[in-house]
């Protein structure tokens, strides 16, 4: 085969399963990624699932068991288009917030360089799946606090509560979250995340709470007011849930599709120009391109590869569709 031919090869999507995040890591977390999707948790709590991860530890596996940090290693190019040999720019989540997350703040690219070792810095946004009539989000600073007062309630902890700013969600309900942003998942909240590949999070507060031997989790007050943006109080966007594709978010670093697919209609996927995740959000979902199929299970995520064939989905339910934006760095 000429090695023309071989440009052109296209690869086929590649269904990719999660680690987790439980136990003593995600107090606040639930049973909802097992029972609601499926998932094959080992300890409640467990509150996160990594459904597409090149987290050192935490890296997602194909059927065969290989980390995606090293199909992308083997691959390169063809997988993650200029992303090759360079940093993994992307993590997707589902979360189940039982209890309430700690009150948090991330930071950007460059404060993160500078004081955590070169890491990433951490924008993130949230689609809300599932949650009680009237849950809320901590989402912003209440307009009109300075730095100084936040501080100062910072420092005697519970005082700081009465300056979150609140929203009420939805499902359905896209919420954006550039680092800077002061944000909390609130209690019973079953959401789908796309971030900047980071762990890097800074707490303000943590509600009080304390474990079985009275310990508090650590906070780290400086570094949240280092990075704070207290001017950042944006609102959730609804989905309304067309047929079709819908632009939910196009953010320096990634993009949001949502889809809605009815049948007889196939829906045709935006093709990712370096790679995208594509995650169904109810049964009954196909993926389809020019050579093969795969059924997809709810919560179930596919990565899909920079040359990917043409792809459609098919079949009576909902999916999420995210893709890096920007120049590899």
């Amino acid at each position: 085969m000429e090695e023309k031919d071989l440009d052109r090869q296209t690869v086929a999507p590649v269904r990719m399963h999660p680690a987790f995040r439980g136990g003593k890591l995600t107090p606040w977390g639930g049973e909802k990624l097992k029972t609601v999707f499926g998932k094959e948790i080992t300890e409640i709590p467990t509150g996160e699932s990594l459904e597409i991860s090149c987290i050192p530890g935490l890296e997602s596996r194909d059927d065969a068991g290989r980390k995606l940090t090293d199909l992308i290693a083997e691959h390169g190019e063809s997988w993650v288009g200029k992303y090759a040999g360079k940093a993994f720019p992307l993590l997707l989540k589902l979360i189940d917030a039982r209890e309430p997350l700690s009150v948090q703040v991330h930071p950007d690219d460059a404060y993160a360089g500078a004081h955590e070792g070169g890491k990433l810095g951490k924008t993130e946004a949230w689609l809300i799946l599932d949650c009680p009539e009237g849950a809320e989000l901590v989402y912003g600073i209440r307009p009109g606090t300075d730095l100084d007062t936040l501080r100062e309630a910072s420092l005697k902890g519970s005082a700081v509560e009465p300056l979150l700013r609140r929203v009420t969600v939805r499902p359905g309900d896209v919420c954006n979250i550039p680092a800077g942003t002061v944000h909390a998942i609130g209690a019973g909240i079953l959401l789908y995340e796309i971030q900047q590949s980071s762990d890097v999070t800074y707490r303000f507060y943590d509600w009080d709470r304390t474990d079985a031997r009275g310990n508090r989790r650590e906070l780290h007050l400086q570094k949240a007011l280092d990075v704070t943006r207290l001017q950042f109080a944006p609102d959730p966007t609804h989905w309304e849930e067309t047929p079709g594709v819908t632009r939910m978010l196009e953010e320096p670093f990634f993009s949001l599709d949502l889809i809605r697919a009815v049948p007889p209609q196939k829906v045709t996927l935006p093709a990712p120009e370096h790679f995208g995740f594509l995650t169904a959000l109810d049964e009954g979902l196909t993926l389809i391109w020019p050579e093969g199929f795969a059924a997809m299970k709810k919560g179930e995520s596919f990565f899909l590869p920079c040359r990917s064939p043409g792809l459609c989905l098919e079949g009576n339910g909902r999916a999420a569709l995210s893709m890096p934006r920007g120049a590899a760095h």
